[in-house]
């Protein structure tokens, strides 16, 4: 072997050790979480380094989490997906892109947070909006999410039908609950964020309706005193599951990556990241440590109330679904 082919072999080896020590993950995520994922991803890349030697690098891309399980059946290489409902990341196991096990590949089922929904209203709260019966008077105009789009959306749909039957309404007395709710919705949000700017910066409605997580991030990008949270007296428990992308991962070789990425939302310090996001951290201990962010609230789960996402995605989004039938796009 001649001297220069060995310096032609080292140096591919070393050009082989870069690339695979710099290696790039794109996580797929909704709106809302986009502040969030900036500060974990600064903390999971130094915790990368000081635990492998390797650097890495960290994408995001984000959207109504809906539009994002698309993108991503469609071909975005994302290598994990961190969504606010787990009917998009069952829409990505379906579609053969997200392991049908995807919910036992990690604690919690596989969400390392939840949310709930939450109301924020103009500073002072004119209106005097104090729960749910005040977002269907007439007069108000509420924000939300278009739930086809959004998690969000899904989410603000069924807390307000769950709230109804926790009041003691039959399933018709619901719908007309609901129905009497987007009467007062002048515009549906494509996302989170979307719905956020329209009630801050295009000063349309009353109030917006939205993950409690939002508030955080509201205050931080708009300025505190721009809005006052309101905790409505019911409302529903949100998982933020996670799920890594195996077609992506197969295809660029960061499997390990992608599970260590979605591991270290569980870790302390990812735990504390999330609870300083106003998202409600999976460990007990540190949400209890918490408690002045999250106010106590009564929670009901998607399953008590209407079986499953799944199933409540039958119900209520498919085409021609309960949605369709108690709102007219306008």
């Amino acid at each position: 072997m001649t001297f220069k082919f060995k310096i032609a072999l080292a140096t591919l080896a070393l050009a082989a050790s870069g690339i695979a020590s710099s290696q790039t993950l794109l996580n797929g995520s909704y709106d809302v979480a986009r502040e969030f994922y900036k500060d974990y991803n600064a903390a999971f890349i130094a915790h990368y380094k000081k635990t492998t030697g390797k650097d890495v690098k960290i994408d995001q891309s984000h959207a109504g989490s809906s539009a994002v399980a698309r993108s991503v059946a469609d071909g975005l290489d994302a290598d994990v997906v961190t969504m606010n409902t787990s009917t998009d990341v069952e829409f990505l196991a379906n579609a053969g892109v997200v392991a049908k096990d995807w919910a036992k590949r990690f604690p919690g089922n596989a969400s390392p947070t939840t949310s709930t929904m939450l109301f924020l209203v103009r500073n002072g709260n004119p209106k005097g909006i104090k729960d749910w019966d005040d977002l269907t008077k007439p007069g108000i105009q509420v924000v939300v999410v278009n739930p086809k789009t959004g998690g969000n959306g899904r989410y603000t749909y069924l807390a307000a039908w769950g709230y109804a039957k926790k009041k003691g309404a039959t399933d018709a007395q619901a719908a007309e609950f609901v129905g009497k709710l987007y009467k007062n919705v002048p515009v549906l949000g494509k996302g989170g964020r979307d719905a956020t700017t329209a009630f801050l910066q295009r000063n349309i409605g009353d109030v917006l309706v939205t993950f409690e997580s939002e508030v955080v991030s509201v205050n931080k990008e708009f300025g505190a005193g721009k809005a006052d949270a309101v905790y409505p007296s019911i409302s529903i428990l949100a998982e933020n599951p996670v799920a890594v992308v195996e077609r992506t991962v197969a295809k660029k070789g960061t499997a390990v990556l992608a599970k260590a990425y979605l591991d270290y939302l569980y870790s302390d310090e990812g735990q504390e990241i999330a609870a300083k996001h106003a998202m409600r951290p999976y460990s007990q201990a540190i949400l209890k440590k918490h408690s002045d962010t999250f106010k106590p609230i009564q929670l009901f789960t998607v399953q008590e109330m209407f079986g499953s996402l799944s199933e409540a995605q039958k119900v209520h989004f498919n085409d021609g679904g309960q949605f369709d039938k108690l709102y007219t796009v306008r």
